[in-house]
């Protein structure tokens, strides 16, 4: 494999571990978006838009040429005689093709798995950070509608005990 390939195959194995990694459950949202947000990756992020539109055109790039090299070697005949050693050959460079096109076409796929899950994992982490705040809200609104209905239930009783004793006063005319 030649070098620009193993950097390509190298490029999709990380990408697999780092798809494993945001998959896992091995940190919560809320840490992946501390993460995310953290001075080195906002620094990045400034730029992130740039670099992946340019890794993405990188890897068609590889991906044509490995379709023009799956072509190329696709058409072979084998009306003459051939020998056995320009025909494994052939066989071998087909294989290779194969095998590049596959390479950069997963890369091509966990680049944009990634980037989507680390959009989903962002949103998940903002939509949990709502909900909390919401549930707290609701809290006490409800903590509030209790006092509020404790408050008027006891003004009631004093109003009800303040009318049975004028009640009482008036008929005994005191």
């Amino acid at each position: 494999m030649s070098l620009v390939w193993t950097l390509i195959a190298t490029f999709l194995y990380a990408e697999i571990a780092i798809v494993l990694l945001l998959v896992l459950p091995i940190a919560s949202p809320y840490r992946w978006q501390k993460f995310f947000k953290s001075r080195f990756l906002a620094m990045l992020g400034r730029q992130a838009q740039m670099y992946f539109f340019l890794l993405l055109g990188v890897l068609v790039l590889f991906l044509l040429e490995a379709i023009r090299e799956m072509r190329k070697y696709s058409h072979h005949d084998h009306e003459g005689e051939v020998h056995l050693n320009v025909e494994m050959q052939h066989s071998m460079r087909l294989f290779r093709a194969q095998r590049n096109f596959y390479i950069s076409g997963f890369s091509i796929f966990l680049t944009l798995v990634i980037r989507r899950l680390i959009t989903l994992i962002s949103a998940q982490a903002c939509l949990l950070a709502q909900s909390e705040a919401s549930l707290k809200q609701a809290k006490s609104a409800s903590d509030a509608a209790r006092n509020l209905m404790k408050q008027s239930t006891e003004t009631g009783k004093e109003a009800q005990e303040d009318k049975t004793l004028e009640e009482v006063n008036f008929k005994f005319g005191l």
